[in-house]
């Protein structure tokens, strides 16, 4: 079971909310532009004060971003994880998207990785200046479709 922070400890000045996070002050204000998270009350000298669902919010956020979650995909399970009401199926739906654009990513990097591990294989690496690498970064598209994981 995890302590919580007591009552009177909230709310707390912007510093404070970043660290409880675990981001910093810069992305608070990020996310706050991007209207991730409600207009925060302010102090009568204007400094923000965060309650202890404004840092939860901020934690929903940080851990999407470590899931590598875009912002707008972020703005929809925000949405999503708020309406009490929801169908698990939206938010599955947004994550099966999500996982399915990772896995188009993956294996775009891992074409990438062999065209790389072709071409330094095929490289003397010697005081010559035959490059077969740089043969390949210089050569029309056309040309490189042949190693490229792209063509």
């Amino acid at each position: 079971m995890t302590a919580r922070t007591p009552a009177q400890d909230w709310p707390v000045p912007i510093g404070e909310a970043a660290r409880r996070a675990g981001v910093s002050a810069r992305m608070v204000r990020h996310y706050e532009s991007l209207g991730l998270l409600p207009p925060v009350g302010r102090t009568h000298s204007g400094y923000r004060q965060y309650t202890e669902a404004d840092v939860h919010a901020l934690q929903f956020i940080g851990r999407a971003r470590t899931l590598g979650f875009s912002m707008e995909e972020i703005r929809k399970l925000l949405g999503l994880w708020q309406d009490k009401g929801r169908a698990s199926s939206h938010v599955k739906r947004i994550a099966q998207a999500h996982i399915n654009d990772l896995g188009e990513r993956i294996a775009a990097m891992q074409a990438m990785q062999r065209t790389l591990q072709t071409l330094v294989a095929c490289c003397q690496g010697n005081d010559r200046p035959d490059c077969p690498i740089l043969d390949d970064l210089a050569a029309a598209p056309e040309s490189s479709r042949a190693i490229s994981p792209m063509g």
